[in-house]
């Protein structure tokens, strides 16, 4: 079965990029410790001032969904995950899944 990747395509406040930055940072120490392989988070830098990107590897869709019941029940995301929602700076969020390609 081939690997997975989550890609997360974030519409931003674009008033709001240090917000951004700290909820990407606390994920940098979240997903990792719950079983994703984060890739990266991305933030605008020329160009476009709206969009940001992150990226989480898995093995498979069943460790996504294991990673996910992980991250609902876990304290430090559900800080994460809220503090999103109090400072409001994400306007949408879209999820895509990748197979991964290997030479």
């Amino acid at each position: 079965m081939p690997a997975i990747t989550c890609f997360i395509r974030y519409e931003l406040d674009p008033f709001q990029r240090e917000a951004f930055r700290t909820y990407a940072e606390n994920w940098g120490r979240i997903i990792p410790r719950l079983g994703g392989r984060l890739l990266g988070y991305w933030l605008p830098w020329e160009g476009t001032n709206d969009e940001a990107w992150g990226l989480v590897g898995f093995d498979s869709l069943a460790d996504y969904e294991a990673y996910r019941a992980r991250l609902k029940a876990d304290p430090e995301a559900r800080a994460n995950f809220e503090f999103a929602q109090q400072q409001r700076f994400i306007a949408r969020e879209t999820r895509t899944f990748c197979e991964d390609v290997r030479p």
